[in-house]
């Protein structure tokens, strides 16, 4: 199996962006998926920016996938959609089915993302004939299906699970943290860059409920399946995706490498990350249950 680090969901100030990856450079991961998919408001990187990242992972060694948008709303998303889609270099993650068209119209190798709602095997099927490589389960699926659709996955066709981060929930056309501030979207004023994990939602009991992040709502647990990694592996399930975070995310990479090469079980490397990982665990998903809970089984 090999680890993936997916592409940063939250809005960071761009040295911290360059630092971050600089780092990730000499980090046992194997992939690394770059590029803006939540809100295109967001330009602390452009569109060359970004390359020039990918360049520098690519000769570090990673496999470097370029993420699109969730959501296309303008004839601008649509130009850096085309833009990122004719890069040239590296292969594309398509996130919403334009970026699937337009991929399969030039006769590209793509992966399909977690956005595009593969919830059957003829969906899968589509995708392949299509072009993609690999597709990535959506967070909400839980073993018993992905099982099932292991099952009549086509040959050759790789699966990659999100094993590690907030759950993206949902994605709107609105953005929630600019009308925390009483503010329009197109007039943010990029709020969300004061929160590099997301802004946390209560519940009138005071509870961690969800995190805000722009026009994308993500679970306040941090989603972790440490502990079903010799299921994950049993399956045959290819990559596993490490969702980065404001802090401590070489810790997660290096536990879940460690777990990888069988010198950390899956247990005692899930009990290092809970003293790593400021916030509750959880993998309820996983099991059928409800997101929020944290099922034991080693």
């Amino acid at each position: 199996m090999k680890l993936s680090l997916g592409p940063i969901l939250t809005y960071w100030p761009r040295q911290r962006i360059f630092d971050f990856y600089d780092e990730m450079a000499s980090q046992p991961v194997d992939i690394v998926y770059l590029g803006e998919t939540v809100c295109s408001r967001r330009h602390e990187f452009r569109f060359d920016d970004w390359m020039n990242v990918a360049t520098r992972l690519a000769t570090a060694g990673k496999q470097v996938v370029m993420s699109t948008l969730t959501l296309i709303e303008s004839e601008s998303d649509l130009k850096m959609l085309r833009k990122i889609a004719s890069n040239g270099s590296f292969v594309v993650e398509a996130n919403d089915m334009g970026a699937v068209r337009l991929l399969a119209e030039a006769k590209l190798p793509f992966v399909a993302g977690p956005t595009l709602n593969v919830f059957n095997s003829e969906t899968l099927g589509v995708l392949k004939e299509a072009g993609a490589t690999r597709w990535v389960m959506p967070p909400e699926i839980g073993a018993e299906m992905l099982k099932d659709l292991l099952a009549d996955t086509p040959a050759g066709f790789e699966t990659e699970v999100f094993v590690h981060g907030r759950l993206p929930l949902a994605y709107s056309a609105r953005c929630f943290t600019a009308r925390r501030f009483n503010l329009q979207k197109d007039s943010c004023e990029f709020r969300c860059i004061d929160y590099p994990d997301g802004m946390v939602l209560k519940t009138r009991e005071g509870e961690d409920f969800l995190t805000l992040n722009g026009t994308q709502t993500q679970s306040a647990k941090v989603y972790n399946l440490m502990l079903e990694w010799s299921g994950l592996c049993a399956m045959g399930v290819a990559v596993a995706r490490i969702s980065p975070q404001a802090q401590d995310t070489t810790k997660v990479i290096g536990l879940f490498r460690r777990c990888l090469e069988g010198t950390l079980t899956p247990l005692a490397a899930w009990q290092a990350l809970r003293e790593t990982q400021a916030d509750d665990l959880c993998n309820g998903f996983w099991y059928g249950r409800s997101g929020l809970e944290q099922v034991m089984t080693a």
